[in-house]
């Protein structure tokens, strides 16, 4: 499988370069040349496959021969040691729990991926890779945990300062050894804009190998579409037509899910639930994106203006409008609405969310409100990662599990830093 940027103004390259790169020569996301839609009997008894065979068959046509069989299947098998459990809320509604990992967040998933990728294509290789990161909350950490001692790969994560929650902050500034967290004076599109700056910096390219971990990087991004096949594995028998609800910021997860659908899977309709920052919910009423700065909220890892893969959401429906609206909702919720969110869903179904699964629930709710479906939302991290939020809206404490209280004592360690001027003499020495 070759890939192409979608600014079109660089030559086509192998999945190996595009993990190595990010991002292409002339600043364009990559993209796989083709989707070839796997055998209808694959879904027909995919009940009866384990999530690794799942794995491993959706995703093989974009990676394989260059990572061999054997090695792709241990490197999921490594990358899904965790469970995706579907929790019913009522007879509308399921949550696809997405934060059984070590970092409790949905993006361990990429992140170990894009690890054991980059780490098989470097294990040979004497020059070291420097991957470069922005968060808004949950990247930081699960990145920093998932590329944590791999060889030839230092780390630097840069991320908003007093704009991610206490416990994200520990997660990606306490793990040392190769990593790095860079504290910026900032929101999160600041951190953005510099790792882009620093791609597109020839003179630092020149002296350095940069790589992202953000989902811009299809490594990361390509096995977000696991989520989809184990939640329909899960669903198949008890619902004909089943909806995807997203909280959605950099857009990486519901693109990925639109791979699902590509690749054969069944789904009626995607919703993308976003907070304040509504760049995308104005464009499918208007057809004009129009990027605006970030701005702060509860649900701070989808506190994003401008986000990286609506161009891939854009280049699976051929650019056409009509048929992305026919295929994607978009809704956004003030910080208030997210809290009576959080709260109803305690009081009425005994269910603790995080302030991103409340988005989700409010956009499943609003679909369902003109559609007839069974709507699955994405519960993409641990409540107890927004704990100040949480137990102040529930009125309940939470209770911490392992991988919280593991970091909760650590010291942290960050650089701060105000421009790019500082991160660029940062990299250089």
């Amino acid at each position: 499988m070759n890939y192409y940027s979608l600014n079109r103004k660089a030559p086509n390259t192998t999945f190996a370069e595009a993990v190595i790169r990010g991002l292409a020569p002339d600043k364009g996301l990559y993209f796989p040349e083709s989707i070839s839609p796997l055998d209808p009997s694959f879904f027909e008894t995919i009940e009866n496959k384990s999530n690794t065979d799942i794995a491993f068959e959706a995703i093989k046509q974009f990676i394989v021969p260059e990572i061999p069989e054997d090695v792709l299947k241990t490197i999921i098998e490594e990358t899904l040691n965790f469970e995706f459990p579907i929790v019913n809320i009522n007879e509308n509604i399921s949550t696809l729990e997405l934060f059984h990992g070590p970092t409790m967040a949905f993006k361990d998933v990429g992140a170990r991926f894009m690890a054991r990728c980059l780490g098989y294509f470097n294990k040979s290789n004497t020059n070291e890779v420097t991957v470069l990161v922005a968060t808004s909350g949950d990247t930081g950490g699960a990145v920093a945990n998932g590329f944590l001692g791999v060889k030839g790969v230092n780390v630097v994560i840069l991320y908003p300062s007093g704009k991610v929650s206490d416990i994200q902050e520990k997660q990606l500034t306490t793990l040392e050894e190769n990593i790095t967290a860079l504290e910026v004076d900032g929101v999160f599109d600041d951190c953005q804009d510099m790792v882009k700056r620093a791609f597109m910096d020839e003179e630092l390219t020149s002296q350095m190998q940069l790589t992202s971990a953000n989902s811009i990087n299809i490594a990361r991004w390509l096995p977000q579409l696991f989520y989809y096949l184990f939640a329909y594995k899960q669903l198949k028998s008890k619902y004909k037509d089943i909806a995807f609800s997203i909280p959605s910021g950099n857009f990486g997860n519901i693109c990925a899910g639109m791979v699902a659908q590509k690749l054969g899977l069944p789904v009626k309709h995607f919703i993308a639930a976003n907070n304040a920052n509504d760049t995308v919910v104005n464009y499918m009423t208007t057809q004009s994106y129009e990027p605006k700065p970030s701005v702060q909220t509860i649900s701070n890892a989808m506190d994003v203006g401008n986000p990286s893969n609506f161009i891939r959401i854009q280049e699976l429906h051929n650019n056409n409008f009509e048929d992305l609206k026919a295929n994607l909702s978009s809704y956004s919720y003030t910080d208030d609405e997210t809290r009576k969110a959080l709260l109803e869903l305690f009081k009425d179904y005994d269910y603790v969310a995080d302030p991103h699964g409340a988005v989700g629930y409010l956009g499943a709710k609003a679909y369902l409100e003109n559609n007839d479906a069974h709507v699955v939302f994405l519960e993409t991290a641990h409540p107890t990662k927004f704990l100040d939020v949480v137990e102040e809206v529930i009125e309940q404490k939470v209770e911490l599990p392992p991988q919280i209280k593991a970091v909760m004592d650590k010291k942290k360690s960050a650089i701060a830093l105000s421009s790019y001027e500082e991160l660029r003499a940062f990299l250089l020495n």
